[in-house]
């Protein structure tokens, strides 16, 4: 550690903490405009401008001696460092100047003692309400908790191309890039974990496409769909097609997946994965938005239809912290017309026997059982089915009740939520009614 690499990570987070883009959007920015760096000083920068982030909160009230500059980035790093990371004083003395000393210690005695639970929580009202009012103070204080904790690296195994087996093998007989306690994840068959973060781009696995990084609740929602071999499927808000490639290993190569999405750009991302993957029953179409003319021609067509739809992403904290600032209650009411719209929609490209599948990465209610309540009210023609039969069909033993509820406190994956309608066919009398 240096000053300068203080300095650098300080300016860094002085920057994401406008708000006003993605927090990993701006530090990929900075890592392509600073290329000297090495790999140990961008991990620091990386570590410690996300650790502030979640963390700000707890770290604001540790820092706030005064009422003109409460967030001051370089304050907040050291706190980072003295009050997170547990480091001394004298460790940081040699590489902190005089006024920062002066910070140090003032960081170091301030009392923690009775702070509101937001702040433990490190929240925004709003949210800590929420989370309160849905799970209770001490099971959303876990969640809140469990949040500030980094990811770990899951791995999909891409059975098309070789098996977890082989794949966790290799992994542990290489043991030379620090891969360490390499393990199969609990519930998906297909996954592998990594505590450690590593960049696996460059690995030959990835580059021969047999594994992509997916979180293993986002690789359970591809056996949620439950596709067999021949079926016709969507994935209807496909973004660059991580579900899209989970769902068409599953059906072996077989029958005919859609991928849709409003950006070509995502779409982009996922032609580039398609090819490592294998796979050639694939088809990505942009659409312009749920209402595109073209998708007319596709209603009742479809034997699964996959609706991960557009929310707030509070469910993946672990990894974006940056969004539980950045959110704001008038951006869930938004995200929840979206939400309700895009799902109507793709019911109509369900067949009579078909199953639509409604998926967040979203902790709220607003957003999941609240838009899947609304949806089975709105249409009679669809009716739930039990998510944890289903995966318990696949020999995947995970109960979380009628809806999949994934929360990383407990299953040690984003927090997750999705339903499973099938479409039937109601005689034209309730038709009328309804």
């Amino acid at each position: 550690m240096t000053p300068n690499l203080i300095r650098q990570a300080s300016v860094v987070l002085s920057n994401l903490l406008t708000f006003s883009a993605p927090a990993d959007a701006k530090l990929g920015e900075f890592f392509r405009n600073n290329r000297d760096l090495g790999i140990k000083e961008r991990a620091f920068v990386a570590e410690s401008v996300y650790g502030v982030l979640r963390r700000l909160r707890f770290l604001s009230t540790v820092t706030a001696n005064d009422e003109n500059d409460p967030d001051d980035a370089r304050k907040l790093i050291l706190a980072w460092l003295l009050r997170v990371q547990g480091m001394s004083i004298r460790e940081l003395e040699p590489v902190l100047n005089e006024q920062q000393k002066e910070w140090a210690h003032m960081i170091k005695a301030k009392s923690t003692d009775n702070l509101p639970l937001a702040v433990q929580a490190d929240m925004r009202d709003w949210l800590w309400e929420k989370l309160v009012a849905q799970y209770g103070e001490a099971e959303a204080l876990a969640i809140a908790r469990s949040m500030h904790e980094q990811a770990t690296l899951d791995l999909r195994v891409n059975t098309i191309k070789g098996t977890r087996d082989e794949v966790l093998a290799k992994f542990i007989a290489e043991n030379t890039s620090g891969v360490t306690n390499v393990t199969k994840t609990p519930y998906s068959p297909t996954g592998i974990r990594m505590p450690n973060r590593m960049n696996i781009g460059r690995h030959v696995l990835f580059t021969e496409g047999k594994i992509e990084v997916q979180d293993e609740g986002s690789q359970l929602l591809a056996y949620l769909v439950a596709a067999k071999r021949g079926m016709m499927v969507a994935d209807f808000c496909a973004g660059a097609g991580g579900k899209s490639l989970a769902i068409g290993a599953l059906m072996r190569n077989t029958g005919r997946l859609y991928a849709f999405d409003v950006s070509e750009k995502r779409l982009h991302n996922l032609g580039q994965r398609l090819k490592r993957s294998g796979l050639s029953n694939l088809n990505a179409q942009v659409i312009s938005s749920e209402t595109d003319p073209k998708l007319k021609r596709l209603n009742g067509k479809f034997d699964r239809v996959l609706v991960d739809a557009p929310c707030s992403g509070l469910g993946t904290l672990r990894r974006n912290p940056d969004l539980k600032w950045r959110q704001t209650p008038q951006d869930i009411a938004e995200l929840n017309v979206k939400q309700t719209n895009i799902l109507a929609r793709a019911a109509k490209l369900t067949k009579v026997g078909g199953r639509l599948i409604y998926a967040t990465c979203s902790l709220l209610r607003d957003e999941n059982e609240q838009i899947a309540e609304l949806f089975l009210a709105t249409h009679p023609d669809f009716k739930l089915l039990n998510a944890a039969a289903i995966l318990a069909q696949q020999q995947i033993e995970l109960d979380t009740g009628n809806y999949l509820k994934l929360l990383p406190h407990l299953h040690n994956t984003d927090g997750f939520f999705a339903a499973v309608f099938e479409r039937f066919d109601v005689p034209s009398a309730q038709k009328i009614e309804a």
